[in-house]
Order: C-alpha cells, then structure tokens, then sequence
C-alpha cells in the first residue's frame, strides 16, 4: 500500500543558532526537496517553548510539518530567556531587546540555510510583542509578513478573566473550554512549559502604551487571529479600530478563528488556523511579487509599448479598425 503523504511528512529536529554570542534554541523543519520559498519563523508565547507549534496530539495539527510539506522552512525558536538561552538570560529581556537576539539569530541562521523570498514571523501571545518590534526594525525589508495570534492592544476587563472563589487564576480555563483541545493537550504540554521570565513579566502591563508605538514603524503587511475564547483582549470593534490605527504604513488585517481557545496551535483548530496562515503568506507572497513587477518600457516616442514591440496605441488602432470590422464582417467568398 502506498504511504499518504501525511506519512511522509517532513520530521522536525532541535537547532541552536548564534545570536551574538547567545545561543538560541528552536525546532527546524525543512522540505523533503528544492530550496524553501521562504522560512517561517514562529515564536511562542509565555509559559511555553517552540514546541507549541509543533504539536502532535492529533495528526496534521503541526505547523512545522505542515509548513514543510507545502514547500517553506518552517523555524519555531525559543525566544530568549527560553531553552538554551535561559541560563545566559536569567531575567529575560525586554520586547525591543529580544527582537534584537532573535534578528541576529536569523541571520546566523541565513548564512548556512537558503531563505527564498524571505522570512515570515508567526507569532503567539506574548511572542507577538518581539514580533512585531522584529518588523519595525527591519529596515533591510527581510520579513514578508507577520501573523499574530493571541494578542491585541487592549487587555480584557479583570472582572472577565476567569478566576477560583479563591481569587486565583483559573489557569486552564485561560486555554477556552477543554473540549476545545484533543484529549491528551494538557498532559502533553507540560513537558513544553517554562517559567517566564521576570523582565517578560514586569513588561506585561506595559504593552498597551508600548505598542502604537512599535506598530508605527512596521511595514510588512500583519494579520491578526482572536480566538473565539479569548479571555487575555478584546476583539470588539472599538478594540480592533484602536489595533490597526497605529498600523497606518502597511496593511493589516483583523480575524476570528471559530471554536477556539486562547492557544489556537494546540487545538481542534489547529489546522485550519494554520492553512490560514500559509493562505496570508502565500497572498503576502503575491503583494511582493506583483509589486515589483516592472511596467513596460516607454517606446521613445514616449507611448507605452505593447507585449509584442507595437505601440500600444497602434495595437489598439490595429484591433479597432481592422480585426475587429473583419471578426463582425459575413464570411468573404
């Protein structure tokens, strides 16, 4: 019997890049043949390692192997003060501090694997901040597009995140329903979690004032996802208009993912949040590519010239006055 495709399915293995002297963890995957299109970059959020995107619990649900299937490398990194960071980064670092790692590990990362067009940043909850400040500081234009999940630009009142009589966090009800995950989902991920680090968490209040910001100089084109439960922002419309007003230099994109919990790539929904991330990138693909499209030469006479070296105006006289009047003239003895 022949081996489904799901089968044979490009595997991840464990990678360590050089980010200025730090060494930067992550999960790597790459297609079976040919040189990539480009490379995602994936970035996790809070509590957790780059094995979120490459979860297993259920078949297909992996970005990493899918992403690799369809022709892209796909490279989940711990973030810095994560993985083989941590011990070098025992407080963590700041949202523009990260960014700066994480670029100089990109471009170790360049010098020994091909790239195509570029990078691509896939970016969940708090590993959306570094992401978005990755993009606002490319300056060399390198990263096509971002998509970002799990975060917004303003927080959920207090009074709605859920919480124990005690006051204590209800933490997997932070997840959406249970049911909203396979079954095996949490017992999984504890091998996948990590403390955060403090400076990650003194900068969690901070984000509403650090993001307009940020998001004035980004130019790739952003998409975000809200969850249908998701207990950490609004996605209401005032919400979603104070989100992409700073986002005036690029174009930006607001959507909602239905049955869904706050860790969308761990889901049910996993897949069709994914294949909706590779649609936005292979459409960011597009942009890049129609835009630097050439028009066609001026002839000297300076008229557009047409496909095959005739003047454009003379194409359209040759269609008008003679094609024409013969394709509607009755048929000649």
């Amino acid at each position: 019997m022949p081996q489904s495709s799901r089968a044979a399915a490009p595997a991840s293995r464990e990678i360590v890049l050089d980010a200025l002297g730090v060494p930067v963890s992550g999960l790597l995957a790459e297609p079976s043949s040919g040189a990539p299109r480009a490379v995602v970059v994936a970035l996790h959020g809070g509590g957790i390692r780059a094995g979120y995107f490459d979860g297993h619990t259920e078949p297909g649900h992996s970005l990493l192997e899918l992403g690799a299937d369809l022709g892209f490398t796909v490279l989940a990194l711990d973030r810095p003060g994560y993985g083989e960071s941590a011990p070098f980064l025992p407080e963590g670092l700041g949202t523009q501090e990260q960014a700066m790692l994480l670029r100089a590990a990109l471009r170790d990362f360049a010098r020994t694997h091909g790239t195509g067009d570029g990078f691509f940043v896939v970016a969940h909850s708090n590993g959306a901040k570094p992401g978005l400040a990755m993009a606002a500081q490319d300056h060399e234009e390198s990263i096509i597009g971002l998509d970002v999940s799990g975060l917004g630009s303003t927080p959920a009142a207090a009074d709605t995140i859920p919480r124990h009589g005690t006051g204590r966090m209800d933490w997997y009800r932070h997840w959406g329903d249970p049911g909203l995950y396979p079954a095996g989902t949490f017992r999984r991920c504890r091998a996948l979690l990590a403390p955060i680090p403090a400076q990650e968490i003194r900068e969690f209040p901070l984000w509403p004032d650090m993001y307009p910001g940020i998001a004035a100089s980004v130019r790739a084109p952003v998409r975000f996802t809200f969850a249908e439960q998701e207990p950490w922002w609004r996605s209401d419309a005032r919400a979603v208009a104070d989100l992409t007003a700073p986002l005036a230099s690029t174009r930006v994109r607001v959507d909602h993912q239905p049955d869904a919990g706050h860790n969308i790539s761990l889901g049910w929904a996993a897949r069709a949040y994914h294949l909706r991330v590779l649609a936005f990138l292979e459409e960011c693909l597009l942009t890049r590519r129609t835009t630097a499209a050439p028009l066609p030469a001026p002839s000297p006479g300076g008229t557009p010239a047409a496909a095959d070296g005739m003047p454009a105006t003379a194409s359209w006289q040759f269609l008008t006055r003679v094609m024409f009047p013969l394709a509607l003239a009755p048929d000649l003895p």
